[in-house]
């Protein structure tokens, strides 16, 4: 049951927000620091700027309330909620005064989409944007990528009980050790970790194919951080055609692999639980989803003319299916291509990729393999109940960093998480039809907002309607919360309107 906002609550949902927004003022370091290395003072101006403005805001909202005080569920999912739009806001200062942006209104897609890890980008003239300018990009999907809280509890920036509410708020539940703040540091180690070697494989591959030492380290960071977060935004207009590639398109592909793939199950791997992870029901159910949609896709592609030789079905049709199923938008083909040289069949098969996502827990966007899985599971408890005596007592159970018992809460969460992205898929569809666009391309472009896939048909586009635009960006948000915190939001909002439930607590 909801209980009404007070004034209480408020001073300590402000309070925990403004340690966040605090805290982003350590991101905003690293392409302040950029662009002193590479003397791009307008973007350092722009960057030392942006900074001012999140110290004032965090430290305003920071002593609301000197004592922090308890934080319990509603708050924790009010402060994540929150958290992620003025960040969001926050972030979109330098892009916008950057001058690559039409409207303010365009750098706050673009804040929202890298934030949130969609890669979905209307920016313009990219190729020529201050390497602080790219660097802060990138960031957005790094902190966006682990996820505001965790990046924050990392550091210890929260308490025990204040980050185990944090934690789960973020639609996370599940622990690679029983201290929440391990785990957070354990699952920034990682990302380092694979970023960082990913980094120094690109950065010889780049150097081999002509880039200048400090572009080829700096664009292969860029890459890894994008490949590995899930994120799709890519430093150059032509995303990764612009390297021609195939080896450094290889490695993409196995970045947005690891990236779709749950941390904790990186731990059990990382512990040598090898044959933990060959069991767990993601990991089969991801196994068996991409193998039957990569033959219908590859099925589809057949009748291409630019498809239709095995060599580019395999190089371009191969990272186009990982590219979606990850939610990570790296495109190695053109828009254009996208929508006119695909068989509507093939286009549909991506969307469906980018409408169902990667591993939960993991980096990637979408639906995720483990509620498929627990639906899964529940169609077999069905028709084994269907088939069994009256008498009898139907027990499913499957494989998830251990054996577990299939629950009817479990199947609840699922379904009604189900239910909420299908739902967002459509009505986002309807928008896009209601302005105009054909019906297959809103489809598509509804669904990769809300899935934070970011493979765009090329309705988001500097000039779109703006109520579009801020449907997108609505659906980008909602994905990445996975609706629950969105919705928890909604509802202390509405609860909270009426001014007499706005009372002291003591």
């Amino acid at each position: 049951m909801w209980q009404r906002f007070t004034l209480y609550d408020v001073r300590v949902i402000g309070h925990y927000l403004g340690v966040l927004v605090l805290f982003s003022s350590l991101a905003l370091l690293v392409p302040f620091a950029t662009a002193l290395a590479f003397q791009e003072w307008i973007p350092a101006a722009n960057y030392l700027l942006t900074i001012g403005v999140s110290l004032i805001i965090g430290s305003g909202l920071r002593f609301l309330r000197i004592e922090p005080g308890r934080l319990n569920r509603q708050q924790a999912l009010v402060v994540t909620g929150l958290a992620w739009i003025v960040l969001a806001m926050v972030a979109t200062i330098p892009l916008h005064l950057s001058g690559h942006y039409e409207t303010y209104l365009d750098a706050l897609f673009d804040g929202v989409s890298g934030i949130t890890t969609t890669g979905a980008s209307i920016i313009t003239d990219l190729d020529h944007l201050s390497n602080a300018d790219n660097m802060w990009r990138f960031m957005m999907h790094l902190i966006g990528g682990l996820g505001l809280i965790v990046v924050a509890l990392s550091f210890g920036l929260f308490g025990k009980r204040a980050g185990a509410s944090l934690y789960m708020s973020e639609g996370r539940s599940e622990h690679v050790v029983p201290n929440v703040v391990q785990t957070t540091q354990f699952i920034a180690k990682i990302a380092i970790g694979i970023i960082l070697i990913a980094t120094v494989i690109l950065t010889g591959m780049c150097l081999f194919i002509g880039m200048e030492p400090s572009r080829a380290l700096l664009q292969s960071l860029w890459l890894s951080i994008s490949g590995f977060m899930t994120g799709g935004f890519a430093p150059m207009s032509q995303s990764v055609m612009y390297y021609h590639s195939l080896p450094i398109e290889l490695v993409l592909m196995l970045l947005m692999l690891l990236g779709s793939i749950n941390f904790v199950l990186h731990s059990e791997v990382w512990k040598g639980h090898v044959e933990v992870f060959f069991k767990d029901l993601e990991i089969r159910t991801m196994v068996l989803w991409i193998a039957v949609m990569t033959c219908v896709f590859a099925a589809s592609l057949s009748a291409s003319s630019e498809f239709s030789n095995l060599p580019a079905m395999l190089r371009r049709g191969l990272f186009t299916v990982i590219s979606a199923f990850s939610t990570t938008g790296f495109q190695n083909v053109t828009t254009n291509q996208l929508t006119t040289a695909l068989s509507s069949g093939a286009f549909l098969v991506v969307a469906i990729l980018m409408a169902v996502g990667g591993s939960g827990g993991s980096t990637s966007g979408g639906f995720k393999f483990s509620r498929m899985g627990v639906i899964m599971k529940s169609l077999v408890a069905t028709i084994k109940e269907a088939l069994a005596p009256d008498s009898a007592r139907v027990v499913v159970d499957y494989n998830h960093v251990g054996r577990r018992i299939l629950s009817p809460e479990v199947v609840k969460e699922a379904m009604t998480v189900f239910v909420l992205y299908v739902a967002t898929y459509a009505i986002g569809s309807l928008v896009g039809i209601a302005h105009g666009y054909d019906a297959t391309q809103a489809i598509f472009e509804s669904v990769a907002m809300a899935s934070n896939g970011g493979i765009s048909s090329g309705l988001a586009a500097p000039g779109m309607p703006v109520t579009l635009e801020l449907f997108y960006i609505l659906q980008m948000w909602a994905g990445r919360l996975e609706f629950v915190t969105l919705l928890a939001l909604i509802v202390e909002i509405v609860v909270s309107l009426d001014p007499r439930r706005l009372v002291h607590r003591s």
